[in-house]
């Protein structure tokens, strides 16, 4: 995502005119939670659709002057009151990147706009995400192949940018959901093919989770290791969701309300069954990825959440207002 459109006039005008209208009718008592991962400083063809600064930068500005942006949990307290202002939108980021200390948090406050994070904290201070292992091993190997049949996973073209993009795609997907010891030796083993390469730090450490917390922004969490909960027996999963929780609670020195569910897609990454474990831990709410707005009728513990990945302020602005309208 490279553009960097203007946010003119005329579109905050028409997005705020017409969430008023839709406030009126369809969109009553809605909300729309935006994701995010990470902010890059310059576009990186392998991690699309990642926004770079500039591209976040002029969506919090849309945010800021056509939505009303609401913290988390007063948006849902909101919605259990019944006061919930139109253009209601809440901003969250997933597993804990640094990027979203050193690169979102000054653009947050320039806009002085509410956010949550997610994190993961068994990568607080610690190591990188087993994707961005991936892509780490896929960027350092020569061009040529990677052959994986040993391991069941198939052969890789890597001849240029267009097979690595491809190749890091299918070989996140077709991990994604091993077992963790079985997606952590596949890890280990693409980390040993492509040799000692240069492997950046790039998640939160303590004392940037804490300067979050200082300037406002709500940590809440997202287990302690980012497994897909449905690869694991009940034991392991409770103990994730808890475990996240608890870990980072030891370390802010408050209560952690709100969870996120790693991936996040109902019925294949995560079902009833956690549900009912994030409730059991003591959560308020529980988050998936499920596009569309929240509205009173929804699961607490399944919550849709979601981002519009729309280059220009006007189609971005629009599908937010297309999901608070209930239309998907």
């Amino acid at each position: 995502m490279t553009t960097r459109p203007t946010n003119s006039r005329l579109v905050r005008q028409l997005l705020r005119s017409g969430g008023d209208a839709l406030a009126r009718g369809p969109a009553a008592g809605r909300i729309c939670v935006i994701s995010y991962h990470r902010v890059l400083e310059t576009y990186d063809p392998l991690l699309a659709p990642e926004p770079d600064l500039a591209t976040f930068r002029w969506q919090m500005a849309l945010l800021a002057q056509s939505f009303n942006v609401l913290p988390l949990r007063d948006a849902l307290a909101a919605l259990d009151a019944g006061r919930v202002p139109p253009r209601a939108v809440c901003i969250t980021f997933d597993d804990g990147y640094r990027s979203i200390h050193d690169l979102a948090l000054p653009v947050l406050r320039e806009f002085k706009l509410p956010a949550t994070v997610f994190v993961t904290s068994g990568h607080v201070d610690q190591g990188n995400m087993w994707n961005d292992r991936i892509i780490e091993a896929v960027q350092a190997l020569p061009d040529g192949e990677l052959d994986l049949g040993a391991l069941g996973l198939g052969v890789y073209p890597l001849r240029g940018l267009a097979d690595r993009m491809t190749s890091i795609g299918q070989l996140t997907e077709r991990t994604k959901y091993m077992p963790p010891a079985g997606r952590q030796a596949v890890i280990e083993h693409l980390s040993a093919l492509a040799g000692p390469a240069v492997s950046t730090d790039l998640m939160l450490t303590k004392e940037m989770l804490l300067n979050l917390d200082r300037n406002g922004v709500e940590i809440g969490a997202h287990t302690v290791t980012h497994p897909i909960l449905t690869s694991l027996d009940d034991d392991s999963a409770r103990a994730e969701i808890a475990g996240g929780k608890q870990a980072l609670e030891a370390l802010l020195g408050k209560p952690v309300r709100l969870f996120a569910y790693p991936n996040g897609k109902e019925g294949k990454d995560f079902d009833a069954r956690h549900a009912r474990m994030a409730q059991e831990a003591g959560f308020d709410a529980a988050f998936t990825t499920a596009v569309g707005a929240i509205s009173r009728g929804n699961h607490r513990y399944q919550l849709p959440r979601s981002r519009p990945w729309d280059a220009t302020p006007l189609m971005f602005g629009l599908r937010l207002l297309r999901w608070l309208s209930g239309r998907i």
